[in-house]
């Protein structure tokens, strides 16, 4: 029996290593990683200012 050269790509070779993924077009969209010191700070939402205190406590809970 005789060893035929096999048709088709290379399955070693994956097409799909070279795209980019969901979460690396996300990165590029938003300007990079998650907490990145290059990013402005995300603004305050209205529920989060309507929720945080104006004068400070005095840090005790009860």
């Amino acid at each position: 029996m005789q060893d035929t050269p096999r048709r088709g790509p290379d399955p070693a070779v994956d097409p799909a290593d070279d795209r980019p993924t969901e979460d690396d077009r996300a990165r590029a969209e938003l300007g990079g990683p998650k907490g990145s010191p290059r990013l402005q700070p995300a603004p305050m939402t209205p529920q989060r200012a309507k929720k945080t205190p104006t004068t400070p406590g005095d840090g005790h809970p009860a």
